[in-house]
């Protein structure tokens, strides 16, 4: 993939969305000059506009160091907390008010971060927290609290997240009623 098409990659999923277009342009390029030492050196300025503005004027934390698949998709970005050795598919989309990251365990250490697979759709104020893995095509209902692993092509919802069964039960039983 080349450099501009690295920097795009999440602007169709966007569209309509400009806010989100911008960070995620954003990020892609403050993601892109972490990965060498002399463009960390040469835009230095860029990464502290970049937490400036992204984390304190947008209340977004899309840390540098995230390692994020394409077309990943935010709507309503206030609030959004993700920690940078979270691990993001592609297709996802994160709502406003989630928080995706590490616990503290009874030792005193922390957990390692979520991973989450690819066409996850996380709904609004949510928190995935822990060592764990969500798997791919699952929807995260609002305010699901998620602390156990999710399989893949799941709906869960609730504190704790609770599975609801497989996308297209939960879709055809929404239907029918």
């Amino acid at each position: 993939m080349n450099f501009f098409a690295y920097l795009f990659q999440d602007w169709t999923a966007n569209r309509g969305n400009i806010k989100g277009r911008l960070v995620l342009f954003m990020f892609r390029l403050v993601n892109a000059i972490n990965r060498y030492m002399l463009l960390k050196i040469l835009f230095f300025w860029y990464l502290i506009i970049y937490r400036f503005f992204v984390e304190w004027v947008l209340g977004i934390e899309l840390p540098r160091k995230l390692t994020a698949g394409k077309n990943l998709v935010f709507y309503h970005g206030q609030g959004l907390v993700v920690n940078f050795k979270t691990i993001i598919g592609d297709n996802c989309t994160l709502r406003n008010g989630v928080t995706i990251g590490h616990k503290k365990l009874a030792n005193g250490s922390l957990s390692a971060c979520p991973v989450i697979g690819n066409n996850v759709d996380i709904g609004a104020n949510v928190c995935v927290i822990g060592d764990i893995t969500i798997g791919d095509n699952v929807t995260i209902g609002a305010g699901a609290v998620v602390v156990k692993n999710i399989p893949a092509n799941s709906v869960a919802v609730g504190n704790p997240a609770r599975i609801l069964g497989s996308n297209s039960e939960t879709v055809n039983r929404i239907e029918n009623s």
